[in-house]
């Protein structure tokens, strides 16, 4: 198994403590004054979508998860349960929502993507970094709203509410940066 040091972690790395995969959401290398460096993370276990603080010795060591991907595209959703169809074999992969996390903020009908496996498995998926989606709602510009900088709430075809400027109008396509949820700019048709 691939180890890595802790001081070497990046966002999104999967590894692998007490039988269980994590995915990296944040870190932060500390050098305190006095005492030994550490890093702190925050950490998601990927099968059950929790979220967890844990600080590491900068001398410490995390086995990189032997994880594989697969192409396959999002089909629908039946109750709890996401179904995905595997682009080479056309198999079905089924996930529960509590394994999707924030990404279920993104999913599209029809949308290709990647779903990890951890010891054949399924265990979530990795989303693009950004996403096309149609304004369903979105409150009215009115006259003097230029100022830059400003914006407004829109909600998105899945339910997701992103902060946008104020000449987005309702049934206009934006992208959307699927790691911050923020507004990347309009998708022109």
């Amino acid at each position: 198994m691939v180890s890595v040091s802790v001081t070497n972690l990046r966002g999104g790395l999967l590894v692998e403590m007490d039988g269980q995969v994590f995915s990296i959401i944040e870190y932060q290398h500390v050098k305190p004054g006095k005492g030994g460096a550490f890093v702190r993370t925050k950490l998601r276990n990927v099968k059950l979508g929790k979220v967890i603080d844990r600080t590491f010795k900068a001398s410490e060591k995390l086995d990189v998860a032997a994880v594989d991907k697969k192409q396959v595209q999002y089909q629908y959703r039946a109750g709890d349960e996401y179904h995905f169809m595997d682009l080479r074999s056309y198999e079905d992969v089924m996930l529960p929502g509590e394994a999707l996390g924030d990404n279920l903020n993104y999913l599209l009908e029809g949308m290709e993507l990647e779903v990890w496996l951890y010891q054949g498995e399924p265990i979530g998926i990795e989303i693009p970094i950004t996403v096309e989606m149609k304004v369903i709602e979105c409150p009215p510009a009115f006259k003097g709203d230029t100022a830059a900088g400003n914006t407004k709430p829109a909600t998105m075809e899945t339910g997701l509410i992103v902060q946008v400027p104020y000449f987005i109008e309702t049934g206009e396509s934006i992208k959307i940066d699927t790691r911050t949820g923020a507004y990347l700019e309009r998708v022109k048709s």
